[in-house]
């Protein structure tokens, strides 16, 4: 499968004015979205932009409120003081500030698995069975009902927080515990034995897929930010199937309300091939080990032209008239 990356749109940082690198915050997912700002500060500072680190939502607030922010480069992780939940997007737009991803809509149905495999179910985009469980719902009735092996997870955290792999009757007390200490809507969905592949999306552009191999059983927190044991296949696919992954993939994005940046995670069933939609990631993780920056890099874009690419959606076309363009 070939790929046509074309041009940056502008060459000098300029044209971005003021950039806040929103980062940290105070959801479960803090530390790795401190990692991914600092990253995304590095690379953005070493093509000449003005970029500024700000921790947090009332830090972003109170920079605006200085005049000190022209766009923001969003990479919050998670919700509830994080910034994939349409929150701070709504926020930004009522000040008019630009920023990076997804808007409201995209965001914050995104961060609800739930109602986003809904929407693609309406859309006929293929999607593993699941069951939601509210708060109240009998776990094990839940797991008895969709039948060993399945995942037990909360509707709205990223990075495998608060996942239990529940692999037979042994492991159904810990999905037990696993509710009750989140204490919020949860889904229940069977376990799919295969390759878990992800996509990630650059405007238009869905990037080459990688397969994820982790040393362990499956690609929990530790596989993710940890482990240098971890094997990244890219392309994850070959000829046709690679092709409609990318397609899938995008079709996805764009039915959840999506633009801009983000990534797709996807399994394919080991014994139908077929591939099977996740979830969304509307900041995706920008550390070491993330997977954007990887598949970026299978076409060209090394990680500093990848933040430059999209910090740059935030400007609009008719800036180019106006100063900077390539």
């Amino acid at each position: 499968m070939s790929f046509v990356v074309p041009a940056p749109r502008f060459t000098d940082p300029a044209v971005f004015g003021q950039v806040a690198v929103l980062m940290g915050g105070t959801s479960a997912e803090r530390e790795v979205s401190l990692q991914s700002g600092q990253g995304v500060l590095d690379a953005l500072r070493s093509r000449g932009v003005d970029a500024q680190p700000v921790d947090g939502i009332p830090a972003l607030v109170d920079a605006i409120r200085a005049g000190g922010v022209d766009r923001v480069f969003n990479i919050l992780h998670g919700n509830r003081g994080g910034g994939e939940d349409g929150v701070v997007q709504g926020l930004l737009e009522a000040l008019g500030v630009p920023y990076t991803g997804p808007g409201v809509l995209g965001s914050a149905l995104t961060m609800d698995k739930v109602r986003t495999k809904q929407v693609w179910i309406a859309e006929g985009l293929p999607t593993p069975r699941f069951l939601r469980l509210p708060p109240d719902r009998d776990v094990r009735a839940a797991i008895a009902d969709i039948g060993l092996p399945v995942f037990v997870k909360p509707s709205c955290e990223g990075s495998s927080v608060g996942v239990a792999r529940v692999a037979d009757a042994n492991g159904i007390e810990d999905a037990v515990r696993v509710a009750r200490e989140y204490g919020g809507e949860m889904l229940v969905e069977p376990l799919v034995v295969g390759d878990e592949l992800t996509v990630g999306i650059l405007g238009d552009l869905a990037l080459p897929s990688i397969r994820i191999v982790p040393k362990g059983e499956w690609y929990d927190y530790h596989a993710k930010y940890v482990s240098d044991d971890t094997r990244y296949l890219c392309p994850g696919l070959e000829g046709d199937e690679e092709a409609r992954i990318g397609e899938i993939a995008l079709a996805a994005f764009r039915a959840a309300g999506c633009s801009g940046w983000g990534r797709v995670d996807l399994m394919r069933d080991r014994a139908s091939g077929e591939l099977l939609l996740l979830e969304v990631n509307t900041a995706p993780g920008m550390t070491s080990h993330s997977l954007v920056p990887k598949a970026a890099a299978q076409v060209g874009i090394d990680y500093a032209d990848l933040c430059w690419r999209v910090l740059e959606q935030t400007v609009p076309a008719d800036a180019a008239s106006t100063g900077g363009a390539a």
